[in-house]
């Protein structure tokens, strides 16, 4: 059974009476546990719509025929209140932003520990959960930090922690390594493949960046918002 399963995905925005972008025309997506795949194409091919959709930060289209589904672990996602979505995201989603998205007036540890809340473990369990994680990515000792005390890639790293507090089963990043030099992308690559191979999690990358989708195992291509290609699963 594949980790998410995807069809008829449809997403138009209206801008205005007469302005509608149609940034989805039907898109079929499967990501399998374990994968590690890049999303790309050029500007306004509807990549980063395409990941908030999966990531269930925005609904697709309803009324489409077929009906969108949007699978996550077998169970349709899209036939679920809000409230259940809102669990979901919170604790089988993890979210890693090209600009970090930390609250700068919070320390590292305070960040992550809020990813960690947002999923039922606030308190000492989860600011312990929000220190293991940093340990992970290797800035346990700037756990007291505020984000303007932290260079680009030790905010990455931080970002990259609070999306796997809470151990989900996908992570998603639309361009995590956008704001990076090359040395710092290389870093950040590394830590995400590793967390891939070591703790099986399933990764979803939007890129524009051929190194990042050289690091992963399929990449998936689209252009005026369809797929053109999804890409063969490589060899390990």
């Amino acid at each position: 059974m594949a980790l998410l399963e995807a069809r008829n995905l449809h997403k138009t925005f209206r801008l205005g009476r007469t302005n509608t972008v149609h940034a989805l025309r039907g898109v079929d997506v499967t990501i399998e546990a374990g994968e590690m795949v890049a999303i790309m194409g050029p500007s306004g091919s509807g990549k980063s719509t395409l990941m908030h959709v999966l990531g269930l930060l925005h609904e697709p289209d309803r009324g489409t025929t077929p009906a969108p589904v949007l699978a996550i672990n077998g169970s349709d996602v899209l036939r679920q209140s809000d409230r259940a979505r809102t669990q979901i995201r919170a604790r089988e989603l993890g979210f890693v932003f090209q600009s970090y998205n930390l609250v700068p007036t919070l320390s590292a540890v305070e960040n992550v520990a809020l990813a960690a809340t947002y999923a039922g473990r606030g308190g000492r369990a989860g600011r312990n959960a929000a220190l293991d994680s940093l340990e992970l990515v290797g800035l346990a000792d700037r756990a007291a930090h505020r984000p303007n005390q932290l260079s680009g890639g030790e905010q990455q790293r931080v970002a990259i922690a609070r999306a796997l507090v809470n151990e989900p089963r996908l992570v998603l990043g639309d361009e995590p390594t956008g704001n990076l030099d090359s040395a710092r992308t290389a870093e950040v690559l590394g830590l995400l493949r590793r967390f891939n191979r070591e703790r099986g999690q399933s990764l979803l990358i939007v890129t524009h960046d051929p190194e990042v989708g050289a690091a992963c195992d399929r990449i998936i291509s689209m252009r005026d918002g369809l797929v053109l290609d999804a890409g063969l699963l490589r060899a390990a």
